[in-house]
């Protein structure tokens, strides 16, 4: 008896575990044309001169956006390095990059959501969108 409890509980447990874990995840949101499009459209006023048509960037100059962890990675300090700027050298995938990226002050909080957006689903790239509120929040730490 005791054994064919220790069996049952050895599936079960497994397996409430798997749909526990799928219950709790939710589903990413699509990210909408209408967002892609303003994105592509601040990208290319704003960042296409320094990080080129295809996100690769220029060699030693200015760092590819094409899957690299820092556009896929912390939104956070994606969106910092948008808003303040970047002055510091960056390793990107083993290369070193010192150009200065300059800060965006004229960019709206939603511009920045979409052309951020736009990046981390451009060039090869999939994640999750940046919304405005995440902007928000970090305009208001750095002031």
């Amino acid at each position: 008896m005791v054994k064919s409890i220790l069996r049952t509980a050895g599936v079960l447990m497994p397996a409430c575990f798997f749909f526990y874990a799928i219950a709790q995840t939710k589903p990413k949101p699509p990210i909408s044309a209408a967002t892609m499009e303003r994105g592509k459209k601040v990208y290319e006023k704003e960042c296409l001169s320094c990080h080129q048509v295809k996100g690769q960037g220029v060699q030693r100059m200015n760092p590819p956006l094409a899957k690299t962890k820092y556009v896929l990675g912390d939104k956070k300090a994606l969106i910092s390095v948008v808003v303040k700027g970047l002055t510091e050298p960056i390793e990107v995938n083993g290369d070193t990059y010192e150009n200065v990226m300059p800060a965006h002050p004229n960019l709206t909080d939603q511009e920045i959501a979409d052309v951020l957006t736009y990046v981390r689903n451009s060039f090869g790239n999939k994640a999750s969108a940046v919304s405005v509120t995440e902007v928000k929040n970090v305009k208001a730490k750095i002031k």
